[in-house]
C-alpha cells in the first residue's frame, strides 16, 4: 500500500501577472491576511500527513528558503521584548519533523520541467504536487482528501473543478467518465485548448497525485503550449499504460494567480480570521 510522502512545490516561476511586486519577490511570498501563499500550500501537505517538502526555486526566490529558516535576529529580539506569542507564532511555521529542500531550476521551461527537476529527490516514490498559487479553502484540506482517496484507489490522480468555457485556454481540461460520486476516470486531458475544443467543462487545478512513472514522459516530453514542458502533456501519454482519476474536491478555490483571485482570497480570509475578522467584515459593510 502506497502512501504520498513527499510534496513538490514549483515556485520558479516570474509572477508576470503581479509585475511590479513580483519583480524582487517570489508571488508565492506574497500574503493572504499575514502568511505567505506558500505557508498556506506547506500547511496543506502536513495536514495530508507529508514531512518532505520539495521546493523547485528559481534565482530570485531565496526568501522562500529564508521564510522556513530559522531567524536568529528576529527570535532573539522578540525574546528580549518579551513578545512570547510572536515568537511562538514564527517558531511554529512548519513543525520540525518537516524536512524542506530545495532544487534550483536552471530554466524557467514550464510546469512539467519544474516536476522533472525533483526527480532525483523523490526517486521511485509517489509525490504530490502543489501549486501554492491556487489557494483552497477546505476542511479537511484537500490535499488531505485526495491522500485518503489514494490510499483506496492507489492511481494517479489530479484535482479538478467546473470552470465557465471560455476560460478552458488557461488550464488542462479533462475527458472523464464516473467511477464513483465525485471521482472520475480521465479519458483524455489537453493542454489550454479553445473552448470549442475543450474535451469538457473539467479543469485541472493546481493538486495532483503522481507516481515516479511521470518522470518517464516528462524527460519524453518536447515543448508544448508557451513552448514549455507541460506536466498535462506527460499524464497525456502516461494515459495510455495507468488508470488516471480526477477528483471533484469539496472546498472553494482562490485563483491568486490572478489579480481578482488574490484580493477575493484577501477578503474572505479577512472576514474569518480570528484577530480582525469581525471588524473588517464590519468596514466591508460601510463600502
Amino acid at each position: 500500500m502506497k502512501k504520498v510522502t513527499k510534496a513538490v512545490f514549483p515556485v520558479a516561476g516570474m509572477g508576470s501577472r503581479f509585475l511590479p511586486a513580483t519583480k524582487a519577490s517570489p508571488k508565492e511570498m506574497m500574503p493572504i491576511v499575514d502568511k505567505p501563499l506558500i505557508q498556506y500550500a506547506v500547511e496543506e501537505a502536513v495536514a495530508a500527513g507529508i514531512r518532505d517538502m520539495v521546493f523547485i526555486t528559481g534565482r530570485t526566490k531565496r526568501s522562500i528558503e529564508d521564510h522556513f529558516d530559522k531567524a536568529y535576529e528576529v527570535e532573539a529580539e522578540l525574546l528580549a521584548r518579551g513578545k512570547n506569542d510572536l515568537l511562538e507564532l514564527i517558531q511554529d511555521i512548519i513543525p520540525k519533523s518537516v524536512n524542506c529542500i530545495y532544487i534550483r531550476q536552471p530554466e524557467p521551461l514550464g510546469l512539467g520541467h519544474a516536476v522533472l527537476c525533483a526527480q532525483p529527490v523523490v526517486k521511485e516514490e509517489t509525490f504530490a504536487v502543489i501549486l501554492a498559487d491556487d489557494l483552497i479553502d477546505a476542511d479537511p484540506p484537500v490535499l488531505q482528501q485526495m491522500a485518503r482517496v489514494f490510499e483506496r484507489h492507489q492511481s494517479p490522480m489530479v484535482a479538478v473543478q467546473q470552470i465557465p468555457p471560455e476560460q478552458s485556454l488557461q488550464y488542462g481540461m479533462v475527458k472523464v467518465e464516473p467511477v464513483t460520486s465525485g471521482l472520475d476516470r480521465v479519458l483524455r486531458i489537453v493542454e489550454k485548448p479553445k473552448p470549442e475544443a475543450a474535451p469538457s467543462n473539467l479543469a485541472v487545478v493546481g493538486r495532483y497525485i503522481l507516481t515516479p512513472r511521470i518522470f518517464h514522459h516528462l524527460a519524453q516530453a518536447t515543448p508544448g503550449a508557451g513552448s514549455e514542458i507541460q506536466l498535462t502533456d506527460a499524464i497525456s501519454a502516461l494515459l495510455a499504460e495507468d488508470r488516471v482519476l480526477a477528483y471533484r474536491f469539496a472546498g472553494t478555490r482562490y485563483d491568486c494567480g490572478s489579480k481578482l483571485g488574490y484580493l477575493q482570497a484577501t477578503v474572505a480570509y479577512g472576514r474569518k480570521h480570528p484577530e480582525i475578522g469581525k471588524a473588517f467584515d464590519q468596514f466591508l459593510k460601510t463600502l
